[in-house]
């Protein structure tokens, strides 16, 4: 697909993996509406884009109300016209608890940003995208945790999250073949960004910003010194949307443990009790 000239939306936008692709879709020559539930930031992350020259604007977006993501669309389209690519992008760590201990705002928060987030994107952008009959693309940020769950890390609710994001990229591809419409998952490793610290900005609506806890001051560390740069990410999706390539993994993988996990499953299939179809 070629993306010069056509209009991106990415969410989560005013830093990490989200402004890495926002800033890689800019350098490829689109119009990104840079979206984020952090008004002032993704403002301030436009305009240090803007002063190269590249067409970019940005919106405020809470991604797990469906008002604010269409509000955030007609902005789109009332400045750039057609919207062609999505990059369902803004997401929440939920690391260091027990699943049996997880309170319940908390399961709201991370399956409302991870999970409604990518569903209302797809309800909302897709339809936008073919419409118009053009060559389109939409990228759902999942992870490495969506193959597998990582021992000793108790990030059973962030895992969860983003099996669903795999899982709905899955049935997304599979309805639109045969269109002229691609399909992405975006699977990072460690990345450095401020993830770790992403319950500073939960909603109003879902108990209001929360200190992040001292398992997520530990991630947040890691990533810090293990992490891809954010920019090689925005790269990675940039080759995604042009060569279609479905799973994106970039950054280390934990490629042992997720085929360790599939043999598993292969190995589960050889039993008396499963009639093969």
């Amino acid at each position: 697909m070629d993306i010069s000239g056509k209009t991106a939306i990415v969410t989560g936008a005013a830093s990490g993996i989200g402004l890495g692709i926002a800033t890689a879709l800019a350098e490829a020559g689109a119009n990104v509406v840079m979206a984020d539930i952090q008004k002032d930031a993704v403002e301030q992350a436009a305009h240090g884009l803007s002063g190269t020259n590249k067409r970019v604007m940005p919106v405020r977006i809470d991604v797990t109300q469906e008002q604010s993501v269409v509000d955030a669309l007609t902005e789109a389209e009332r400045s750039f016209g057609k919207l062609h690519i999505a990059c369902n992008n803004a997401g929440v760590p939920m690391h260091g608890t027990k699943l049996v201990d997880v309170p319940p705002a908390d399961w709201e928060f991370v399956i409302g940003v991870n999970v409604w987030g990518i569903i209302h994107g797809i309800r909302h952008f897709v339809p936008a995208v073919l419409k118009h009959g053009e060559a389109g693309h939409i990228v759902n940020t999942a992870s490495v945790a969506a193959f597998q769950n990582r021992r000793g890390t108790d990030q059973g609710p962030y895992s969860m999250s983003k099996y669903a994001a795999l899982s709905l990229s899955e049935a997304l591809e599979h309805e639109l073949e045969g269109t002229n419409f691609g399909v992405s998952v975006l699977c990072p490793g460690p990345i450095n960004t401020a993830i770790a610290r992403g319950a500073r900005n939960r909603p109003d609506h879902m108990g209001g910003p929360k200190d992040p806890a001292q398992d997520a001051a530990v991630l947040a560390e890691r990533l810090a010194t293990t992490g891809l740069d954010p920019r090689r990410v925005g790269e990675r999706v940039v080759d995604a949307i042009r060569t279609r390539t479905f799973y994106a993994f970039v950054s280390a993988v934990p490629a042992d443990v997720i085929k360790a996990r599939h043999r598993r499953i292969e190995d589960a299939l050889n039993s008396d009790w499963v009639t093969h179809y």
